[in-house]
């Protein structure tokens, strides 16, 4: 695949304070990049920066061929921008919104309906074409602010916290587009919160802290080499799980050993053929048990694992 993002040693300060430190990270044509941190860590400064508002300290950041130092107007062409706050548009209708961007855009006033039509189409606003931006609810903002970023149909996408704020509701609507965004190839560069919907549909991570990007790349092959060997054993006996913990503590690997009630859950450090031992022991020694299975490490595990909580 054609690689399209390149940030190279990207640093930016501010006075006294560094925001981000000699970031580095590559991103392929077609790639679902979630950008993940606490807050203040410098996800919106990143991502500013890569939308050109912001310039650079030092490094560079190349995309599609362009730096956004030396070439942002070039940048800018390919690249789709949604900030992470909607701002204010009073007496303004959502045609009008996006006839604006579209202007800004340099996008022909002839072709101008047929553009917003698709983005709001696509965006699933085509009932709301003519109400006004402030009468719109949260969720719908959120999906007009998208439809702006893609009004010149850009190859590359900076969402920064696309579904934050919004209801249960809402952040499915949102990741549903995402998913859809993704099939029509483009590449997007999302940073969220939350964490689970993220590893739903990114194919790559990067965890930042304190302006400094910990770990970053394809979401299987971290979790592989974050885990290592330790796995969680997840176990529901029918009854005596007193016992059933006594006899896990026994075995050779077994770490810290949780219980509640029936479910019992267990740290085993092994490879997962070793895994039936343990089933085998319980079962051998009496012990009922109903379900029996590795729980598998996700982003949140991996983020807590590999953060300090240097930024709260």
């Amino acid at each position: 695949m054609r690689e399209i993002v390149q940030v190279r040693n990207l640093t930016k300060q501010f006075r006294n304070v560094t925001a981000v430190w000699n970031l580095s990270l590559t991103l392929e044509a077609g790639d679902i990049f979630g950008f993940i941190g606490p807050n203040g860590a410098g996800k919106t400064t990143t991502i500013k920066m890569l939308a050109t508002l912001l310039r650079p300290t030092s490094g560079t950041a190349i995309i599609d061929g362009h730096d956004v130092m030396l070439n942002p107007g070039a940048v800018r062409s390919v690249v789709g921008y949604m900030p992470d706050d909607f701002g204010v548009y009073d007496d303004i209708r959502v045609w009008e919104y996006l006839d604006f961007f579209a202007a800004a855009y340099r996008i022909p006033r002839t072709q101008r309906r047929q553009v917003i039509d698709d983005v709001l189409a696509l965006t699933d606003l085509q009932t709301k074409r003519s109400s006004y931006v402030d009468e719109l609810s949260r969720g719908m903002k959120q999906r007009l602010c998208l439809a702006k970023t893609l009004v010149h149909d850009p190859k590359v996408l900076l969402l920064d916290e696309p579904a934050s704020g919004l209801d249960p509701r809402a952040r499915i609507e949102i990741r549903e587009l995402l998913k859809e965004l993704q099939s029509m190839g483009k590449t997007i560069f999302i940073s969220s919160h939350i964490l689970a919907e993220l590893s739903e549909f990114c194919n790559k991570i990067g965890i930042i802290e304190n302006g400094q990007l910990v770990v970053s790349g394809d979401v299987h092959s971290i979790i592989d080499r974050i885990r290592g060997n330790l796995r969680r054993v997840c176990i529901e006996v029918v009854s005596d799980a007193e016992m059933a913990a006594r006899i896990l503590a026994q075995q050779p690997g077994i770490g810290q050993i949780e219980r509640d009630d029936h479910q019992i859950r267990a740290e085993f450090t092994a490879e997962r053929d070793e895994l039936p031992r343990l089933l085998t022991a319980l079962v051998e020694s009496g012990v009922k048990v109903r379900a029996f299975g590795e729980e598998e490490m996700d982003l949140e595990d991996i983020f807590i694992r590999l953060t300090r909580g240097i930024v709260s």
